[in-house]
């Protein structure tokens, strides 16, 4: 200053939009893995055949991922222009600690090469091993969904594999689950048992192992993945729904998510995720495509 007083430190930066959405997205990614470190810590604790230095792995890991929450919250407060002292309390750190520690140049860096943890407990819920519980399996639900779409139509499995060209106990492997399904015969048999292959198309996804298909709509492509999990289920009534779950949701909740507008919280899909016998390790990246284009567009639905 002219007067040659120290000019304070500013607590309060200018804001930086573009580092702050960088910062969003990477807290949304860091939670995502806090889950699947937590899901495997939880599989390994219950199972009592994790040796402890496995067991201490994962809550090391979970330390780690905690200190890069702090420093993306710590830099997304000063991009965003809010003052860091809201912050100290919390922290346990002084302003001036916060802002050396966790310095926006660093925290970018980190993030541009951070890497996503892998699960690794054989009977995580979301991997779809010889662990997994057989009726969570993408290919099972698929099959379930096929298996009662042909059981509810006039159609004989030795008519389907007419059509397909294939032996009748073919076919049977298929709607059990024992063989995959190609997409060509998904069509077929929704085609003469009088479905809408679309309709099928995200268990479809699921089960093959590919990236959705309709980019166009994610909200419509979660609801359409819930719905066929509703339907391969035998599409259970909202009461049967909310006892399952003890009525952690509601009925507008169940309704709003299999059928919109919008896309509900992630706590719902969750709970849809297991009463409706699928993995959340699918439905959790549909769920955020979703919430991510209703965020950018408020007229998606």
């Amino acid at each position: 200053m002219a007067d040659g007083t120290p000019k304070p430190v500013r607590s309060v930066p200018s804001a930086h939009p573009n580092r702050a959405t960088r910062c969003t997205e990477a807290l949304r990614d860091i939670a995502e893995d806090c889950t699947v470190v937590s899901e495997d810590l939880l599989a390994g604790a219950y199972s009592g055949a994790v040796p402890n230095t496995e067991l201490l792995q994962r809550i090391i890991s979970l330390k780690d991922l905690v200190e890069e929450a702090i420093g993306v919250i710590v830099v997304r407060q000063r991009a965003q222009a809010e003052p860091l002292k809201d912050l100290v309390p919390i922290a346990g750190l002084t302003e001036d600690r916060l802002r050396k520690k966790y310095d926006p140049a660093s925290v970018d860096r980190a993030l541009a090469t951070r890497r996503r943890p892998e699960p690794v407990t054989v009977s995580h819920p979301g991997a779809a091993t010889a662990g997994t519980p057989t009726l969570r399996r993408p290919g099972q639900r698929l099959a379930a969904a096929l298996s009662r779409m042909q059981n509810g139509s006039s159609r004989r499995q030795w008519e389907l594999a007419e059509e397909m060209g294939v032996h009748a106990s073919y076919v049977s492997r298929m709607l059990s689950g024992e063989r995959f399904v190609s997409w060509k015969y998904v069509r077929i048999i929704c085609e003469m048992c009088g479905m809408e292959p679309e309709r099928m198309k995200p268990l479809w996804e699921a089960a093959a192992g590919v990236q959705p298909s309709n980019t166009e709509d994610p909200g419509k492509y979660l609801r359409t993945y819930l719905q066929g999990l509703h339907y391969a289920l035998g599409s259970p009534a909202p009461e049967v729904i909310l006892a399952a779950i003890h009525r952690m949701i509601s009925a507008e909740d169940i309704s709003r998510a299999l059928y919109g507008p919008g896309v509900p919280d992630w706590r719902v899909i969750e709970r849809l995720t297991f009463v409706l016998q699928s993995l959340t390790s699918i439905t959790r990246p549909l769920w955020r495509r979703a919430q991510t284009a209703a965020e950018s567009s408020p007229a998606v639905s």
